[in-house]
């Protein structure tokens, strides 16, 4: 009977044997079993199974008055942390119900440069001027807020404190809780989005300014900056990976990246949105307001959008008129 022998393979196809054993280890690890969406924070079902109660506002400085309004820094309960916020109200006797108001979302600012009373005061101006109580949230590990800031886009903590600045106007007894509306830009205007989806029924009127309004296979693989934008500092590319190796890529877990975009619960907005952002925006790609507004109208949903021919991130070319155009808009609607 004759010995049985090693087998010996020629070269190539040694090589092509090799070559199927590391297509078959690439691929095991691509299928490797990452967490579903419901064990994450950042779904957005998650985040509509919690409530956003805010507090009562506890003021720590008043401030010098505006033109019909008082200023004062303000500091409310957001998951047990102390958030410093900047309240206007309006001078005179409430209209019968309690004032409007609206929570103002601004975008991204270095969370250690950042100052309550500093930035978005002709914004914030502007509204309180016209009527609204208006408070602008300077988020955990802003400024003085406790907490840390960890970004708002991998992250639900800064959600989380816009939704309890909204809890937090609804029961102080100056506004009237049926008549709040949503600023956001650029950050704030993903904020803005998520809040609208999380908590549909009592956000009754939203504008976004050059909002990230894009789901995030687009944010991470669309957006594009131009000459000047900001760097984006590391702290929060890391947590970008840190959750992406955690759940997986937009390519490796779609389903959980579909669970944690607002832009995939559109259908559940019932306020009417106003859009306005500029051509020569280098921080935020055109496309990411296009594909809210493509989704809006696949899902029914008010919206209008006003564009400014070669302006900026900040409109601030057609300040006057854009800021003239969203304060028409909450009137309208609030």
């Amino acid at each position: 009977m004759p010995l049985t022998r090693p087998v010996r393979l020629p070269p190539v196809a040694l090589l092509a044997s090799l070559f199927v054993f590391q297509v078959a280890a690439q691929t095991s690890t691509l299928k490797k079993p990452f967490p579903d969406a419901s064990t994450s924070p950042l779904s957005i079902e998650n985040e509509r199974k919690r409530s956003y109660p805010g507090s009562a506002f506890t003021v720590s400085q008043t401030l010098r008055a505006g033109g019909n309004y008082s200023r004062q820094v303000v500091s409310y309960q957001s998951d047990g942390l102390r958030i410093n916020a900047l309240l206007t109200v309006p001078n005179g006797t409430p209209p019968k119900g309690g004032w409007p108001a609206l929570v103002f979302n601004h975008g991204y600012i270095p969370p250690n440069e950042y100052r309550t009373t500093e930035r978005y005061v002709a914004y914030q101006d502007a509204f309180a001027r016209a009527g609204f109580i208006t408070l602008k949230s300077d988020y955990r590990g802003h400024g003085s807020s406790q907490g840390e800031a960890v970004g708002g886009y991998y992250d639900p903590g800064y959600t989380t404190d816009v939704l309890n600045a909204l809890g937090s106007l609804k029961q102080d007894g100056r506004v009237n809780a049926t008549r709040i509306g949503m600023w956001g830009h650029s950050m704030g205007g993903h904020l803005t989005l998520r809040a609208l989806v999380i908590d549909p029924g009592d956000i009754k009127a939203a504008v976004i300014w050059a909002g990230v309004t894009a789901p995030y296979d687009l944010m991470m693989h669309g957006w594009k900056r131009g000459p000047g934008a900001e760097v984006i500092p590391n702290q929060l590319v890391h947590r970008r990976f840190e959750v992406t190796a955690k759940y997986g890529t937009t390519d490796q877990n779609p389903a959980f990246w579909r669970a944690v975009s607002p832009n995939s619960y559109l259908q559940d907005i019932a306020a009417p949105i106003q859009l306005q952002q500029g051509t020569n925006d280098v921080e935020v790609p055109q496309s990411f307001r296009t594909v809210l507004e493509q989704g809006l109208k696949a899902a029914g949903r008010p919206y209008s959008t006003y564009i400014y021919p070669g302006d900026d991130h900040n409109l601030s070319h057609n300040l006057g008129i854009a800021l003239a155009r969203s304060v028409a808009f909450f009137k309208a609607h609030l």
